[in-house]
């Protein structure tokens, strides 16, 4: 009771006469686009984590002013 080959045949010949190969085409372009996206998404959201792990590190800029003495004859 089961589907047989010939209706899956079927059922396909008349999704490609309704929608055309073209349109068919672009519908597995499309789709095809959108999982990568995700997987790239999944991908970022991990790598994240790890970064926050490192301790935040900041620098200061020191400065150290001398005096000079300037012996002046006359």
């Amino acid at each position: 009771m089961g589907i047989s080959p010939i209706q899956i045949g079927i059922i396909l010949l008349i999704v490609v006469l309704i929608f055309g190969t073209k349109k068919l085409k672009n519908i597995g372009g499309d789709l095809g686009e959108a999982v990568r996206g995700f997987k790239k998404g999944i991908k970022d959201e991990d790598t994240p984590d790890t970064l926050e792990e490192k301790p935040d590190v900041t620098v200061e800029k020191v400065t150290k002013k001398t005096k000079t003495k300037n012996s002046e004859k006359s």
